[in-house]
């Protein structure tokens, strides 16, 4: 008589093992850099009403370099209502530059403590803007 199979063979199991551990060794990195990404982005969202505020501002005919730096004269919240469990501050300067620092915090991982800046430029009467700071690129929000 023939013996059946019973069940799956050391080399077998140990194939699978190896399997799920090359698996968790590309995943956790790209997770990590996922939610790294994911807080910094609070930066974007804290920053977007001074973004509104100095396009209205350069649409009302104040040049970059003129605009008003009083929350009050921009319409603003106080500058110390721009902050979140990722986010220490919000500030801005008369040429429309906007600079959010991160908290020093564990959970950003290597983005903790820098900064995420917004730069404004001047095309054909509208203002564009563009993303730089002290933030590695893969982690900052995009243009």
């Amino acid at each position: 008589m023939k013996k059946l199979q019973q069940g799956f063979t050391l080399i077998e199991l140990m194939i699978v093992v190896a399997i799920i551990g090359i698996l968790a060794a590309i995943a956790v990195p790209a997770y990590q850099d996922y939610t790294i990404r994911s807080r910094v982005s609070e930066a974007a969202s804290l920053a977007g009403a001074v973004r509104t505020a100095i396009d209205v501002a350069y649409s009302e005919g104040y040049l970059l370099g003129s605009i008003p730096v009083t929350p009050s004269s921009l319409n603003l919240s106080a500058s110390t209502s721009y902050r979140s469990k990722y986010v220490t501050k919000v500030a801005y300067n008369a040429t429309g530059l906007i600079t959010v620092t991160l908290q020093t915090v564990k959970e950003l991982g290597r983005a903790t403590g820098l900064s995420v800046v917004y730069s404004p430029v001047s095309q054909a009467g509208n203002l564009r803007w563009f993303v730089k700071g002290t933030v590695q690129t893969k982690y900052r929000p995009k243009n």
